[in-house]
């Protein structure tokens, strides 16, 4: 167990998945649904989980949608796979991709990887990897289909690769008053529900909760990842989760509980 103060996300994913920054990471990328513009960002985010010995990249290098990608690769050293669109409409790269994945999988090269795309065809790639204990996660924009994110034990949305903005969490009372159709309740509902952790963060709280109320900040994210391998505290515009709980201090109180060896770990509760 941590006895880090400076609880992140990333921390959490290492202590309970026994990651190391020196395993192995295969980071494959289909070219077709990636920015070149993020990649560096990418690339950070993926080495807090260990060393990327292979970066491929997958496309069809003759196509100018992939004109992009051609100036960054030789300053990341990323090897470009061609991948020829046989058919209109029609995309190769996600089984040239699938196919270096296992192939990379039963070679035994690699101890984890990383799948940068927003298809859902990599769903069942990544299941059948994390089938066998390997470590997989994947970076994708928002709009992934949630098939494949909860297929990964960690999914990374490039929207919060960006600069983080402060946050501040909504009032749950409003000060103006507005005539709802039953439409509108509806819509404003799941849009709450979408920008609130508040829900999530109580079905961690119950699996994670103490005896005594309280959660140790490592396993509460833990089972965030387990209920959400999209949750993330930078969705909210925080960059650890302790100061996305300490944004709630309605619904939640933390403290610190310093060891012998004079660090601090942090623990939280639900409000009665």
């Amino acid at each position: 167990m941590a006895n880090n103060m400076d609880i992140n996300n990333s921390l959490t994913i290492r202590d309970i998945m026994d990651v190391t920054p020196s395993q192995r990471i295969a980071m494959l990328i289909d070219g077709d649904n990636a920015q070149p513009s993020m990649i560096e960002k990418m690339l950070a985010e993926t080495t807090k989980y260990g060393l990327i010995t292979i970066r491929r990249i997958y496309g069809d290098w003759t196509a100018s949608n992939m004109g992009g990608w051609k100036e960054v690769l030789q300053t990341h050293a990323i090897q470009p796979i061609q991948q020829f669109r046989y058919t209109v409409g029609k995309n190769a790269t996600d089984s040239a991709m699938i196919i270096d994945a296992m192939d990379l999988f039963y070679s035994g090269s690699v101890d984890g990887f990383c799948l940068v795309s927003s298809d859902s065809d990599y769903t069942r790639l990544a299941t059948r990897i994390r089938e066998n204990g390997i470590f997989v996660m994947g970076i994708g924009k928002k709009q992934t289909p949630r098939a494949f994110v909860n297929a990964c034990d960690l999914f990374v949305y490039t929207e919060n690769l960006g600069p983080a903005e402060p946050a501040k969490p909504e009032s749950s009372k409003s000060p103006t008053r507005k005539r709802r159709t039953k439409k509108n309740s509806t819509e404003e509902k799941d849009n709450n529900n979408q920008n609130t952790p508040i829900p999530l963060l109580k079905k961690a709280f119950d699996l994670a909760a103490q005896d005594n109320g309280w959660a140790f900040l490592g396993s509460l994210g833990h089972h965030l990842r387990q209920l959400d391998p999209g949750f993330d505290s930078r969705t909210f515009g925080f960059r650890q989760l302790s100061l996305l709980i300490q944004a709630y201090p309605d619904e939640f109180e933390t403290k610190e509980v310093k060891g012998a060896d004079g660090t601090a770990v942090i623990y939280a509760r639900v409000r009665n």
